[in-house]
């Protein structure tokens, strides 16, 4: 699975770029991500997607809108911690270490990302902090799986990589806008 997360900020021709990610097959959802962003800015890009693309989108932030709008998944952060009342589609949710990856696998999430496997594309001075053994180590016992997305330093030429080390895809930011 490709997930790709947006920027933070809006920019000119944003919603076209999420289209074409899409229907070309770049991507399987894509996160929308504006931490500093109003409701109404949000359900303002959405707006500019075509609805059927809807079930391809997921929210890290204003949640009630995922359930006005009938999108696929909801992503939990410090924000917003809990799916809304009367969620029923895909959550997720976002690890930075090995302990809190083998939490939140106690939980039902749909998916969990794991990061930053690779050293960051787009934030500067956010290193990797898990070795190749590392890795594979958390594989073998059964931490990574097809549930576990790499997070981090991802770019499209790596997936392959990732899914070789046992993740069941991965999450593309700093990539996938430049």
């Amino acid at each position: 699975m490709i997930i790709v997360i947006t920027r933070p900020d809006f920019f000119e021709g944003e919603a076209e770029k999420i289209v074409q990610l899409l229907q070309s097959g770049r991507a399987d959802l894509v996160h929308i991500r504006k931490p500093q962003a109003s409701q109404s800015q949000v359900e303002q890009l959405l707006l500019s997607i075509p609805t059927a693309l809807y079930q391809r989108l997921v929210l890290h932030d204003h949640h009630q809108l995922a359930i006005k709008y009938g999108l696929h998944g909801v992503h939990l952060n410090s924000r917003n911690p809990q799916p809304p009342a009367g969620w029923s589609g895909a959550v997720s949710i976002s690890c930075h270490s090995l302990n809190e990856l083998a939490e939140c696998r106690k939980q039902p999430y749909a998916y969990m990302s794991l990061s930053p496997i690779f050293d960051s594309i787009s934030k500067r001075g956010y290193y990797s902090t898990f070795t190749p053994d590392v890795i594979a180590t958390a594989y073998k016992v059964g931490l990574i799986d097809e549930r576990v997305m790499a997070l981090g330093g991802i770019t499209f030429d790596k997936i392959t990589e990732v899914e070789k080390m046992g993740f069941g895809g991965a999450m593309i930011l700093g990539d996938a806008w430049k």
